[in-house]
């Protein structure tokens, strides 16, 4: 395992796939190699795509990758991808999209599988995400399901997020009413070229204007640094609304921009440590509820497995109230002792 991290920091892109078909696998050593890999990280931007199916979300982190290679940046793509309901493997596999970047070494492009997580996300893709940073990758964009209000959980890995509409989509532009509006930082109409776009751009200004935070990252006055004196706590960011034709390259570069001025407001403001500190508590409760509920399956197994205590449950002898304490006790004493 240590030579697999020393190679992988080496920046070998062999070992960089190893690690994370580990992660992804969840095999012996794998929490070892990201415990590693951690202290090596903080330097990758980190931006989400999002959206709904057909918004293009593909074709346009394809051309955001070439852009990036053209200005001298290494970029790591992780796309999620609906799981299998048999295998729990990624039902598109490793899609062959990236056209624009095929070859090229410093574009490192995975998908990987939903694994039944809401949001489209999965523990193992903020470890992945860890290894790409540690790797020295640039730029590490997290290319989501594109299910619904449940990727939300994008904001968890995230620095920026960027939410795709499709235009002429009245009823795309009324789902992100559900929750997904919330999320995004910036909005982006693609396939602007077509019929409709206009008005969804009107749509979406609309709506913008009645939200009452301004993207994931909304400066409240818990959020703002006080470092610097000329950002005062009113100040927020808007999220603008960017018109592209991903297949055709147009309004990538503005795209780009927009992203790298997000960059700047978060810096500006302090709200990237607050991510940051987001992110790490969002992840050590999960892994809490990780590893407890695996803590927990074995003391139930122990006890005679589920089976037997429903079987109590259904002949009225306790409750299944009194279960939960009872399989719980043995972790009580412990905590209580310590």
């Amino acid at each position: 395992m240590s030579e697999l991290v020393d190679d992988l920091l080496a920046g070998k892109h062999s070992a960089l796939a190893r690690v994370i078909t580990k992660i992804e696998n969840r095999s012996p050593g794998y929490r070892e190699i990201v415990s590693a890999l951690h202290h090596h990280t903080g330097s990758a931007e980190i931006i989400g795509i999002t959206g709904s199916p057909g918004a293009g979300k593909s074709t346009l982190v394809d051309k955001m990758a070439a852009q990036y290679r053209e200005r001298g940046h290494t970029v790591g793509v992780i796309a999620i991808d609906p799981s299998s309901p048999y295998s729990g493997g990624a039902v598109l596999g490793d899609r062959i999209r990236m056209a624009s970047n095929a070859g090229d070494m410093d574009v490192f492009f995975r998908s990987m599988s939903a694994r039944g997580s809401l949001g489209g996300l999965s523990t193992a893709t903020t470890d992945a995400v860890t290894a790409l940073d540690a790797f020295g990758k640039d730029y590490v964009i997290v290319e989501t399901v594109g299910a619904g209000q449940n990727e939300v959980d994008i904001v968890k890995t995230a620095d920026t997020v960027a939410v795709l509409v499709p235009p002429g989509s009245g009823d795309d532009v009324q789902m992100l009413k559900a929750g997904i509006l919330e999320i995004g930082d910036i909005f982006v109409v693609n396939k602007a070229d077509l019929d409709g776009a206009d008005r969804t751009v009107q749509q979406l200004r609309e709506m913008l204007q009645g939200r009452s935070t301004a993207g994931h990252h909304g400066a409240s006055g818990s959020e703002i640094a006080e470092t610097d004196a000329d950002v005062s706590e009113s100040e927020a960011w808007e999220p603008p609304i960017v018109e592209t034709v991903a297949n055709r390259g147009e309004g990538v570069e503005q795209f780009l921009a927009t992203l790298s001025d997000h960059g700047d407001y978060l810096d500006r403001t302090g709200g990237r440590e607050q991510q940051a500190r987001d992110r790490f508590a969002a992840e050590i409760r999960t892994l809490l509820r990780e590893d407890a509920n695996r803590l927990l399956a074995g003391e139930l197994h122990r006890q005679g497995g589920l089976d037997e205590h429903v079987d109590t449950v259904m002949a009225r002898e306790t409750d299944p109230y009194t279960v939960v304490d009872d399989v719980l006790a043995p972790l009580r004493e412990c905590l209580d002792e310590e």
